[in-house]
């Protein structure tokens, strides 16, 4: 890869992980520090009672998510632990698609999940090293550094 396409590529994963975890960390701020976890559970989890799902299980997923919204969006932003983040985040995607399509089989994914979901795939297939402009890329560097110059 040329020089030029390596840098090209470094900016397209920059923007991509900033949107990306803008859109969760926002909403992670949002549900926790303003809705609240609890609040978030209550209104977008526990209308799911009527359902097979078991109670305790709505109130865990509606309270943890927020917080894995705001710490995954967070690193993702960053480019900390990027794919773990994104992994984490994948699966909040997959909890929403399996809960509104659990209320309304024929769900319209194209306005809420489908982007989201296309930045975290984009991101996920991004070979790491051309992520340049992310704390991954910082501390592969230095760890590369240390086996090449043992202190």
């Amino acid at each position: 890869m040329q020089m030029s396409e390596s840098i090209n590529w470094a900016w397209a994963i920059l923007f991509a992980r900033l949107v990306l975890g803008l859109i969760f960390f926002m909403a992670g701020v949002y549900k926790v520090f303003q809705m609240g976890p609890l609040e978030h559970a209550h209104t977008f989890f526990l209308p799911f009672s009527d359902t097979f799902l078991p109670v305790w299980s709505l109130w865990a997923m509606g309270v943890v998510i927020p917080f894995v919204e705001l710490i995954a969006g967070g690193m993702v932003i960053v480019g900390f632990r990027t794919r773990d983040a994104l992994v984490a985040l994948g699966f909040v995607l997959t909890v929403v698609t399996f809960g509104h399509l659990l209320k309304e089989p024929l769900y319209e994914f194209h306005t809420h999940v489908i982007p989201r979901l296309i930045l975290v795939l984009f991101i996920l297939f991004m070979p790491r090293e051309t992520d340049r402009f992310s704390i991954d890329h910082l501390l592969t560097g230095r760890q590369g550094q240390e086996r090449i110059n043992p202190s």
